[in-house]
């Protein structure tokens, strides 16, 4: 059987070296030692590592879905990641630097092969030094600079896709201008009824710098091991990657301690870690005010603790600081995606707790509303695609599953009469392939669901083998650009089998699949050596078309996607292509209907006077806007304007959409978050019906145009 894991889609998601999945707290009896610094002289490969090494060449090249060839010319891509992963803002090495490290490029293929590792440590030990070397100019200029606030300058904060700087004053510029960037962030976030204190603001931000210092200070040779080991995988393609032992372990302990925490998942990015996905059902999923995208930048302990800075620290050290006991609080300073790079803070409380699985249960409720004509259409709201592993090994024959669940919601939605059904699959990262394959069973009388074709290129292929079909009626799909992996093979095989209109957004693309290797398994010792996360597989829908890169598009794209293509498998590294085999569809599809020219068209009339879509069509242009943003002004009355105008364009939106819903207009945006967290449903205004509305809306004009 193979496993799309329940809770880790976005390890699928994105490269493994940068995530983990915080769904989980360590048990009360697991304490973490503080981390030491590491002295340089200790940085130096193993006979392990190198045993490791060569064993992880070995499987990469039998057993990887693409068959790699570990050559020169892969480690020059290698090399470069390395350097990306290392310094990947460009603000420790310079021109000079990448000249001397450049001797390695062709050498680092022989650390998987031959296990000749010592070039990797080597430049890691370089960019230590020049971290260090950095971080003390910076404290150096920050304790000294009389910075100008009202000077016209601009700060380029993103530089991943620039040239490193050309000598040592070209990056000591740079770096005046982001030590100006980071406290001009500070003096905006202070109340401005107060004098700025630039002594404690300057005091901050020297902590914030020492922690980057430290943090690097602190990485050991297993870190440099497998930050070296990623570089080669992510070259291959985004999610194959070496987990060290440690990290190792910390997997093994999220899985096992029945999910409690947070419900997140997170990743490096650059000096943010950031957040990838909620886990339906978690802490973090039931609070209105954290979002995908968010960049936590401090934690702190219980109701009162102090807030850490957490700017510059890796994502490990991040993860250990969230983890904690089931009930006890956390809080967490996060920058909201949609303010970009000089928005004010947010701080949000979650109380750890298991996630349990009625919380993230499929529900179903019915629509009617004079729009739809008289027609009543039934949802059922499906989070994620689960199945209760540990009942049905336990020989339980009522344990919980997502099919048992949606068939008794067929059920009740048949007695009741409605005339379609829409299965609302936005942010349903996937979960169990088996739960995929007999839901889709429930709407098709039997045949093939998905092919699976392996390494060799054999497929196999997952079938219903059941004939019931338990609905037989209209229905539509809702999908959006976090639909992945179990969803996206489910609502492919709607639209093969032309049993459903798909509407909403293209899907996130993940069409391939993983398997964990034990490579202590490849060597003659008993000593720990780390696991590989290694693709062995590809999804293909059944008429061929692979579900990976493209994802499924929609029948009916709804406008919202504009930046879909920088979103998902398409926005990823080195991912594989979007290809296809033969069909194996038993007959050609009738679909559900042979309008859609005309279903389109009423559609794109009906939303050019949709408020709600104008909101967020409005909102995901301002997202655009923000996102593709490099650089920002470092003067200081120009950037509270540019921030004030943001503010009053995004409150004018919200406000104008609340009074579409007849909810009271807001004075200010901060008091959305006090809405939001005194009322009662998730959605008081409305913004996720939005779309769910008109998918019923087209489902109802489909039904009518059969009649």
């Amino acid at each position: 059987m193979y496993l799309i894991p329940l809770i880790r889609h976005a390890l699928r998601a994105i490269p493994l070296a940068g995530i983990l999945a915080i769904a989980c707290s360590l048990s009360t009896l697991v304490v973490y030692a503080k981390p030491q610094v590491v002295p340089l002289q200790s940085l130096q490969p193993n006979p392990q590592q190198s045993q490791v090494a060569i064993a992880i060449a070995q499987v990469l090249a039998d057993y990887h879905y693409t068959k790699p060839k570990i050559n020169d010319a892969l480690s020059q891509q290698a090399w470069q990641r390395y350097l990306d992963l290392l310094d990947p803002n460009r603000l420790f090495f310079t021109q000079q630097d990448i000249q001397t490290l450049l001797r390695y490029r062709a050498q680092l293929d022989d650390g998987l092969v031959k296990g000749r590792l010592q070039p990797a440590y080597t430049i890691f030990r370089h960019f230590r030094r020049r971290v260090t070397q950095q971080i003390t100019a910076a404290k150096h200029l920050l304790a000294t600079h009389p910075f100008d606030f009202t000077q016209s300058e601009r700060y380029l904060f993103d530089r991943t896709d620039l040239p490193w700087a050309k000598n040592q004053a070209a990056l000591n510029a740079i770096w005046r201008r982001r030590i100006k960037n980071d406290l001009l962030i500070e003096r905006l976030d202070q109340p401005q009824d107060q004098p700025i204190d630039m002594t404690k603001l300057r005091t901050d931000l020297t902590k914030r710098y020492t922690n980057i210092e430290r943090r690097v200070l602190q990485m050991t040779p297993e870190d440099v091991f497998q930050q070296f080991v990623n570089a080669f995988t992510l070259s291959i393609e985004p999610h194959t990657g070496y987990m060290s032992p440690r990290n190792s372990e910390n997997f093994d302990i999220d899985m096992r301690l029945s999910l409690q925490g947070i419900g997140a998942v997170l990743r490096d990015d650059n000096e943010y870690t950031t957040i990838v996905s909620i886990v339906p059902g978690g802490p973090a999923s039931k609070n209105a005010l954290l979002r995908a995208g968010d960049r936590i930048v401090g934690v702190a302990q219980g109701t009162t603790g102090p807030m850490q800075d957490v700017m510059g620290w890796r994502l490990q050290d991040v993860v250990d600081l969230i983890r904690g006991s089931k009930g006890s609080t956390v809080r967490l300073q996060t920058l909201p995606k949609a303010t970009g790079p000089s928005g004010n803070t947010r701080e949000i409380t979650l109380v750890r707790d298991e996630i349990k699985l009625e919380d993230k249960a499929a529900s179903q409720h019915i629509l009617q509303n004079p729009a739809l004509n008289g027609l009543k259409i039934g949802v059922i709201d499906i989070p994620t695609f689960y199945r209760d592993f540990a009942a049905q090994s336990a020989g339980k024959n009522d344990f919980r599953s997502t099919t048992r669940d949606v068939r008794k919601l067929l059920q009740q939605l048949q007695t009741a009469q409605v005339d379609g059904i829409v299965i609302d699959l936005r942010g349903n990262g996937g979960g169990s392939l088996t739960e995929a394959t007999e839901l889709t069973g429930l709407f098709i009388p039997q045949g093939p669901i998905v092919q699976i074709k392996d390494l060799s290129g054999n497929i196999r292929i997952e079938r219903d083998t059941d004939p019931e079909q338990v609905y037989t009626g209209p229905l539509a799909v809702l999908v959006d650009r976090n639909s992945a992996s179990a969803s996206e093979i489910f609502a492919g095989a709607m639209q093969d089998y032309g049993r459903g209109l798909i509407l909403g957004e293209p899907t996130f693309g993940k069409g391939t699949v993983q398997t964990l290797v034990d490579l202590k398994r490849y060597l003659k010792n008993n000593h720990k050596a780390g696991r590989l996360r290694l693709t062995m597989a590809q999804f293909f829908r059944v008429k061929g078309a692979s579900t990976q890169h493209q994802g499924v598009v929609p029948d009916i794209v709804f406008p919202t996607a504009k930046s879909a293509q920088q979103h998902g498998e398409r926005a990823l590294d080195h991912a594989l292509p979007w290809t296809r085999i033969e069909s194996v569809l038993p007959q050609p599809a009738v679909p559900i209907t042979t309008s859609l020219p005309q279903l389109r068209t009423r559609h794109q009339q009906r939303i050019a006077q949709d408020p709600g879509f104008h909101y967020l069509t409005a909102q995901e242009e301002a997202l655009l806007a923000i996102t593709s943003m490099t650089d920002i002004t470092l003067h200081e009355t120009a950037r509270r304007t540019e921030q004030q105008t943001r503010e009053t364009a995004q409150l004018q939106r919200r406000n104008q959409f609340r009074q579409y819903r007849g909810l009271p207009p807001l004075k200010q945006l901060e008091d959305i978050e006090e809405f939001l967290l005194s009322a009662e449903n998730k959605d008081p205004e409305g913004i996720q019906r939005i779309m769910l509305d008109e998918a019923a809306l087209i489902l109802a004009d489909a039904i009518q145009q059969q009649r």
